[in-house]
């Protein structure tokens, strides 16, 4: 063995080393790697925390040398007001609304839920820090009007669209104002409630407690729904003042100890806490509607122990005798309250006129004279077109009415429809039942007299009027009790119309064939009219629109009951083009059922365009239609004739063969 390779031993560790010294050089350098990035992460979270503790106006200081003004945090940035309207009441609301928000210096924009595309822009509401505001109204069997009824449908399918969630619109502020009508109980302010419902669903905040406003100035919170929008308005600037404040809650006063509990209970309107799933689908399923409730009514009395804290045993008893203390007001109060109501309910002087103020200005514009707190008389046309020794109405034509002799009055302007050819366009209220305070028929006829002569009094000298029949026209010799409204709702209706049969007013009575009891309650008048503008339950409800839901019955009642009246019947059928000429049939079922003496059937008149109702020019039916119309009616029903037409009124009368 060659003694050289003794001197090199492999197995020596210095050796070792040499041979692998390029690992050793590579561990090295990834160690020192890792220290310099753990130096630069130490370095950044020390400024960090330097950062946090040098105030922001120090740190100016040192960079620029002067000292920035603080910027100030944005609380609300705007309002937006969303409306629905359909007779105009949601939009002039708007405006108004519009008007006292711009007075806080805040950019107000209005929006007509028409022109809104909810799936582009609603969601943009989320981070703009606006307040939006919806006014929307109810529309018949409580669908919302025809301009917001895309925005609600979209509203409806989103809420329970699993796709948008329950926080789509998390940080979205709203408030909501509905506008209803509370004689239709089930539908009253419906759709202001699913449009607070569905936007909670979402996850918006409501900032304030929805407002209800009620056309119905009997129930009315605030007699007129002008007052109710009033009264929220007042409550929703109030809030706007208090959230530009950044206060999430405006505070009920009611504080204790130094604590407020507006800000311990949370915002105003606050949601619901986090539910299981299953409970928040048994909720919407059972259509539950969150509630918002407003600073008095979260504010509790100072005695109030919260439900968390603890009791002590000893102050048991005082608790208890508080409790009892309570119960035993709160009953007092309530008792009084019954008998207030008891008592304002057999005294009439206590209920509210049916008239108010509002309501008064537009039936006056409307050219309306009117008496007391529920009546009102009116020239017809036809009065001013016989002074002037021009043609009559069809009532001259067909039963020989002398037209300017004639005093078109009602004891009721309250209706129990809202028909789509109403002449008034629903400005009169509207009722099922007599709430209002009642004038006496005495004072009712006299001041109806009074105000007809003085109108006939403004046409003495105008150019074409004869003189002889001005002076006629000074004696009322005729009285239709046609002209708005249900006038034999009026509780002392039969007084009344005694009163005029003992000043020879001869009497034409419509009712609207709601009201089947007083119908039969109902002493002889010269002619009794019941209006009957369609022959099916669904086209009845479509048109007449009536308040009742037995609506149907009560028409079949009322027809029942007037053949039993030994008088002058008169059916009157309104024909609506492409709604009820086509029902042919089920008219000539109804005429066997009351055996009017009299049919007069007549083509709906368009009083003008109305956001009230849909109806147009394309609904009046020509003479001729109408002529057609009855030619074929008189076929179905062999004891009836044609006995005359009015074409200037787009009119023909049916008569029975007995008269």
């Amino acid at each position: 063995m060659d003694p050289s390779l003794n001197t090199w031993d492999f197995s020596s560790p210095l050796i070792s080393l040499w041979i692998n010294r390029f690992y050793i050089y590579l561990g090295f350098a990834f160690g020192f790697s890792l220290w310099i990035c753990f130096q630069i992460v130490i370095r950044k979270q020390d400024k960090k925390s330097q950062e946090k503790t040098v105030p922001k106006a120090s740190q100016d200081l040192m960079t620029t040398g002067c000292q920035s003004p603080p910027k100030k945090e944005i609380f609300v940035s705007g309002v937006k007001i969303f409306y629905g309207s359909q007779t105009g009441t949601a939009k002039k609301f708007a405006t108004i609304l519009a008007e006292a928000v711009t007075s806080l210096e805040l950019p107000v924009a209005i929006t007509d839920l028409k022109e809104y595309d909810p799936d582009d822009h609603l969601v943009e509401e989320v981070t703009s820090k606006n307040v939006c505001a919806f006014l929307v109204a109810t529309y018949t069997d409580g669908r919302p009007t025809e301009s917001a009824e895309w925005f609600c449908k979209w509203l409806e399918e989103a809420s329970s669209d699993f796709r948008f969630g329950k926080t789509y619109l998390k940080g979205m502020k709203y408030a909501v104002f509905g506008l209803g009508n509370s004689a239709y109980v089930s539908h009253f302010n419906k759709v202001g409630k699913n449009v607070d419902k569905w936007l909670w669903m979402l996850g918006a905040h409501r900032v304030m407690t929805r407002g209800e406003g009620d056309c119905d100035v009997v129930k009315s919170k605030h007699g007129s729904i002008e007052a109710d929008f009033r009264a929220w308005k007042a409550k929703f600037i109030s809030r706007l003042q208090a959230l530009r404040k950044g206060e999430k809650k405006s505070c009920g006063g009611n504080c204790k100890k130094g604590k407020c509990e507006s800000n311990q209970r949370g915002s105003e309107g606050t949601e619901p806490g986090p539910h299981p799933p299953d409970r928040v689908h048994q909720r919407d399923a059972e259509e539950e509607e969150p509630v918002g409730s407003t600073s008095e009514e979260e504010s509790g009395s100072e005695d109030h122990q919260s439900l968390n804290s603890v009791i002590d045993v000893e102050d048991l008893g005082k608790i208890m005798d508080h409790v009892k203390k309570e119960k035993r007001e709160k009953e007092q109060q309530e008792g009084e309250t019954s008998a207030f109501r008891s008592t304002a309910k057999s005294d009439a002087s206590e209920r509210r006129a049916m008239i108010s103020p509002a309501l008064r200005e537009a039936l006056t514009k409307q050219g309306y004279q009117l008496i007391g707190s529920h009546s009102g008389v009116k020239l017809c046309r036809w009065t001013k077109s016989m002074l002037r020794g021009r043609g009559g109405c069809y009532k001259h034509t067909f039963y020989g009415i002398e037209s300017h002799r004639c005093m078109e009055t009602t004891p009721s302007l309250a209706c129990a429809n809202k028909c789509v050819f109403c002449w008034r366009h629903h400005t009169n209220p509207v009722g099922t039942e007599w709430r209002w305070k009642m004038d006496q028929p005495e004072m009712i006829l006299k001041e109806a007299i009074e105000n007809h002569q003085n109108m006939i009094k403004q046409f003495k000298g105008v150019p074409g009027v004869k003189e002889e029949r001005f002076e006629e026209g000074m004696t009322v010799k005729h009285c239709a009790l046609s002209l708005v409204g249900e006038p034999i709702m009026y509780p002392e209706i039969n007084r009344f119309l005694k009163l005029l049969h003992e000043c020879r007013i001869s009497s034409f009575l419509v009712t609207n064939a709601q009201f089947p009891v007083e119908i039969r309650n109902l002493k002889p008048v010269t002619q009794l009219y019941v209006s009957v503008d369609a022959s099916t339950k669904e086209s009845l409800k479509k048109i007449d629109r009536p308040l009742f839901k037995d609506f149907w019955q009560r028409f079949l009642d009322s027809l029942k009951a007037l053949a039993a009246k030994q008088q002058r019947t008169v059916y009157r059928l309104t024909l609506v083009k492409a709604w009820n000429v086509d029902e042919l049939q089920a008219y000539a079922e109804l005429v066997s059922l009351g055996s009017p003496d009299f049919i007069e059937v007549k083509g709906v008149t368009y009083c003008g365009e109305s956001s009230a109702s849909s109806l147009t020019m394309a609904n009046v039916p020509w003479h001729e239609e109408v002529a057609r119309f009855v030619c074929e009616l008189v076929e179905l029903i062999p004891d009836y004739e044609i006995a005359c037409e009015h074409e200037h009124s787009n009119c023909l009368l049916i008569a029975h063969k007995k008269r």
